[in-house]
């Protein structure tokens, strides 16, 4: 038998809030709150993604928008009961506002709130056609014994008019899982959209890679929304099967994807509340006039080439990352790739597997843990078979995520990577003994905080590692002074002889996209793109708690970002959906807490 004194404790907590936001009382919703307090709001109450820390913030939230959300129903969720241990009471609840269905979780301590997430789940009045309210299917008469227009049908004429006759709603510039899984969400909200990708096939993003590539999140971590990966996929998927995926899922999920399509620029009218975009597709321009416009060119889309002195009198080949074809064709050159992070280790693991000359240049400490300790004592909690049997499944494990506020997160990620560190203490005292730098974040949080902040820094080990142990890739430690005929010389005055320079150095913010394709002036207007404010390396403060102009509206009306890894893409592209839908509607949507440009770069 469960002991449901949680419920109880939960349920009390629950109907005190519940009360005092009805009543209009806000000094009394606070109350319920300690002083060292965390509100995180996925859309419900801010039409943002906003966590408000303390007593005040949560005060001045509910003085600007509790009389327009209007929440009601507050109750213990029916699929869970409550917990408590070591003093936090955690649990699951439902609740409404005027215009929307939510859920949330809360952590309470001594009979207040300690963290609370609020979360929107659907639209009144707009929910997605699933379950229940799934399409039908047959065609429907069309009255004087005309039968009606068959699926195929229709979906070919939407198709041929959509971008011509009948201009989009939303335009998603890029095509990769990003783009098409906020594609697949907004196609359920019946939101008209065009997806613009340069490659001709969604997943050519993944194709065109090196082809020694794999995702190094599990597989339970990287499901697409509404079609899981099937049971016997692998654990880690390589880029291919990836590809082959996402073509499917375009298809499948019947979305608008234009391949093979350039896109020229973009403006916003703001008189007319809509965008010219320039397309060229097929060799002809198009102008689109969507009312929103969402870069989702990736994170890792935007490649940073560094201009080191020399670089025009180098003879051999010079390439980025991202345009590195494989190893095939450099097994009897001597390479040198410069970076120390992923790509730079994969990179330098496929060619040694052929027995090439290969150098890493490492320029600053870089976080490395093993693919194995990372999933057994981090990830695996929440996304593994093992996770699944317990009962937390791909969705419920997104919204454990969630709950926990960003400023909390590094302290409960130490342990986690303290606990590797000590397990693997002697692969790590080989890899220093090797020359290699390791550091663990600036607070020693580790991998996923150093990814929220700065989105680099660090290589999950699949086996490169123990060859820069075993010598089979050669390793130097420093910066580059500059590039010879033939080689890269580095501070201390060594020259590394190459005949490939590999610029495995990183990609910039997103808001570049903005400066090629609309203008400077708009890029410096919404700022930088990823990171907290943390003050930790290359993430500046000050703090903002929530990732930078990721999925929420920005400072330049109707432009919208969207990306992350495939966990966040899905989860988040949910929330971003309800936000453009909630538009199309015109259902009111004010937002609480836009986020204040502190850096353009």
């Amino acid at each position: 038998m469960l002991d449901k004194a949680p419920n109880k404790k939960l349920s009390d907590l629950l109907d005190r809030l519940g009360a005092a936001l009805t009543a209009g009382e806000i000094d009394k919703a606070v109350e319920c709150f300690e002083d060292d307090c965390y509100w995180r709001d996925l859309v419900a109450f801010t039409w943002n993604i906003k966590t408000l820390e303390g007593r005040d913030q949560v005060r001045d939230m509910l003085k600007s928008q509790l009389g327009r959300t209007k929440p009601s129903g507050w109750a213990i969720s029916a699929q869970e009961d409550a917990t408590e241990a070591d003093g936090v009471l955690e649990g699951w609840f439902t609740f409404e506002t005027e215009v929307a269905r939510c859920r949330g979780h809360i952590r309470a301590r001594s009979g207040r709130i300690w963290t609370l997430l609020t979360a929107m789940d659907e639209l009144k009045g707009h929910e997605e056609p699933s379950g229940v309210r799934r399409p039908n299917g047959h065609p429907k008469p069309q009255g004087n014994g005309r039968s009606g227009k068959p699926w195929t049908q229709r979906r070919d004429e939407e198709a041929a008019e959509l971008g011509h006759s009948r201009q989009p709603y939303v335009v998603i510039i890029g095509g990769g899982q990003g783009a098409l899984g906020l594609g697949a969400r907004l196609r359920q909200l019946d939101v008209p959209t065009i997806i613009v990708e340069k490659n001709p096939r969604p997943g050519d993003s993944w194709r065109v890679r090196y082809k020694s590539l794999c995702l190094h999140d599990p597989v339970w971590y990287d499901h697409m929304p509404y079609i899981p990966f099937p049971p016997n996929w692998p654990v880690y998927s390589p880029k291919d099967k990836i590809g082959d995926w996402l073509e499917m899922y375009a298809k499948v999920m019947e979305l608008n994807f234009w391949g093979s399509t350039l896109c020229k620029s973009a403006k916003y009218d703001e008189k007319a509340q809509e965008w010219t975009v320039v397309v060229e597709r097929e060799g002809k321009e198009i102008v689109l006039r969507p009312k929103h416009l969402v870069f989702a060119t990736g994170q890792a889309s935007r490649a940073v080439v560094p201009n080191f002195p020399g670089r025009d009198t180098f003879k051999g080949e010079q390439q980025h990352s991202s345009q590195h074809p494989g190893p095939d064709g450099y097994v009897d050159k001597k390479t040198v790739v410069i970076g120390s992070n992923t790509s730079a280790h994969d990179i330098c693991g496929a060619l040694a597997e052929l027995g090439a000359d290969v150098t890493m240049v490492q320029r600053s400490p870089t976080l490395v843990v093993g693919i194995e300790p990372l999933h057994e004592i981090a990830t695996g909690v929440l996304y593994s078979e093992k996770a699944v049997a317990a009962g937390i499944d791909v969705e419920k494990a997104d919204y454990m995520g969630a709950s926990m506020p960003y400023k909390l997160m590094g302290a409960a990620q130490k342990p986690l990577y303290a606990k590797m560190r000590e397990q693997d203490a002697d692969f790590y005292e080989k890899l220093t003994g090797a020359g290699f730098v390791i550091d663990w974040g600036d607070d020693e949080s580790g991998l996923f905080m150093k990814y929220m902040r700065r989105g680099s820094g660090y290589y999950i080990d699949i086996g490169a590692s123990q060859m820069i142990i075993d010598g089979k890739i050669k390793h130097a430690y420093g910066q580059v002074e500059q590039l010879t005929e033939n080689g890269v010389v580095l501070a201390d005055g060594k020259e590394i002889p190459a005949d490939l320079v590999v610029y495995a150095t990183g990609f910039s913010s997103m808001n570049g996209w903005v400066a090629d394709l609309v203008d400077q002036e708009t890029a410096d207007k919404v700022g930088r793109v990823w990171g907290l404010g943390s003050g930790t390396t290359n993430d500046p403060g000050p703090w903002e708690g929530e990732p930078r102009n990721m999925w929420k509206p920005t400072q330049q009306e109707a432009l919208w970002f969207h990306g992350g890894n495939l966990h966040q893409s899905r989860h988040n592209s949910l929330f971003l959906a309800l936000q453009l839908k909630a538009r199309l509607e015109g259902i009111p949507t004010p937002v609480y807490g836009l986020q204040d440009v502190h850096h353009k770069k």
